[in-house]
């Protein structure tokens, strides 16, 4: 089956982000009633709205310095504000390195989780759990039906469009990843209530109050907001499923199939893609040819790739399960993770240096990441280019520095191939 073109036409190799960046101490601060803001905090802001050329940066200045001088809590204007400018800085962070496709870094954004759980009627939210480096995300629990109350990326959408002039690609957080991170309370409880006196099979049980979660879930709260979205301009729509295959039996893959089948039926006027990290994905092959309305995976590649130069399967192992999708039969594109963004331990080889925790890599190695992986597909032009996942738990520094090699090595792999 031949997928959905991207709308926005752009060049080969085009690059795009698909994560959160840190937010900014300051902004962090900023928008605290208990947190004062540093003479650091405000230098790091001068030096970033500097750099990368900040419309109107100085006005964030001011504010800062004045809330640096108050012991009264930030009313919810200066609050807006501040968060409004850490969207500008990284608006003005992704034009500076020349990304094509954009979005805010989701810096309106607790956390990808919660900040939509929090926001659908049906949800309570508990304690913090962690996820990954040195990063916790609030877990939640489903104690009702889930109901759509509000649109909840909207007016982040709307802000972002209105202050940048690359094509805007929103993410959301998937409906099994949401299923699955989730307590299923509400749907348990119906499940042993209905069986009361019955023997139970406890798997089949508690998998079909799973399927009625993530059905409803979608029905109900998902498709509304998907909706709202695209009658408001919304093009692309990335959905986030980094919990897709940590349940790794047919039965889970077939539902998250089906959620996202559901998610998406009918959008016509809208690209829609997955991006899932980390995960099994000679699985995840297997069921990306049914998944009908995704004209993208964005994929994690460069973790378990070697930092060696070349480009033959013995310097690129990270890549090689590209052949899965090809020979399941998958059409759509690739968003193809070329830089690592998580903490590195050991010696790198002669294509990247090693910062503190970080591994950087070098122009040549991410091109021979993306000649490797053409090579494989044997059609370019499918090839998106993107970090792993998102940069937050990286510093600015070392993400800008990670962004400019991407973009860098994308400009060295289309110069070999034209």
């Amino acid at each position: 089956m031949t997928k959905k073109k991207a709308p926005d036409s752009p060049r080969l190799f085009p690059l795009q982000e698909i994560g959160s960046i840190a937010k900014p101490s300051w902004r962090v601060k900023g928008v605290s009633n208990d947190s004062r803001i540093s003479e650091s905090d405000i230098e790091n802001a001068e030096l970033w709205g500097e750099r990368i050329g900040v419309k109107n940066y100085q006005k964030l200045i001011e504010l800062l310095i004045r809330r640096s001088q108050s012991s009264v809590p930030p009313s919810q204007e200066d609050k807006d504000l501040i968060r409004d400018f850490s969207v500008e800085y990284v608006l003005a962070l992704f034009e500076k390195v020349g990304l094509d496709r954009v979005y805010s870094g989701e810096q309106w954004r607790v956390e990808m989780y919660e900040h939509l759980v929090r926001n659908i009627q049906g949800f309570k939210l508990l304690g913090s759990v962690h996820s990954f480096d040195y990063k916790y995300f609030t877990k939640g629990a489903i104690i009702n039906v889930p109901e759509f109350v509000h649109p909840i990326h909207l007016d982040e959408f709307q802000f972002v469009k209105s202050h940048t002039d690359r094509f805007v690609k929103i993410p959301i957080t998937g409906p099994y990843t949401v299923v699955d991170w989730s307590f299923n309370e509400y749907y348990e409880t119906a499940a042993r209530k209905k069986a009361k006196g019955k023997r139970l099979d406890l798997r089949k049980t508690y998998f079909e109050a799973r399927r009625s979660f993530i059905l409803d879930l979608v029905k109900n709260a998902l498709r509304p907001e998907i909706d709202n979205l695209i009658k408001n301009g919304a093009k692309w729509i990335q959905i986030d499923e980094p919990a897709v295959t940590t349940r790794p039996d047919d039965d889970e893959m077939e539902l998250f199939v089906d959620a996202i089948n559901a998610l998406t039926a009918g959008f016509a006027s809208c690209v829609f893609s997955v991006h899932n990290c980390y995960s099994d994905y000679k699985l995840l092959a297997r069921y990306s040819v049914k998944l009908k309305d995704i004209s993208e995976l964005a994929l994690e590649f460069a973790n378990r790739d070697s930092t060696d130069m070349g480009v033959d399967k013995k310097a690129r192992p990270g890549y090689v399960d590209l052949k899965y999708f090809e020979k399941e039969g998958y059409e759509g594109g690739f968003g193809l993770g070329v830089t690592h963004v998580h903490d590195f331990s050991g010696s790198p080889g002669k294509g990247a240096t090693v910062e503190g925790r970080n591994v950087l890599e070098s122009p040549k190695l991410v091109r021979d990441r993306i000649l490797f992986a053409s090579g494989l597909l044997k059609d370019p032009s499918r090839i998106s280019v993107n970090p792993d996942c998102g940069l937050r738990t990286r510093d600015w520094e070392t993400t800008f520095k990670k962004l400019e090699v991407m973009a860098k090595g994308a400009e060295l792999a289309r110069e070999k191939i034209s």
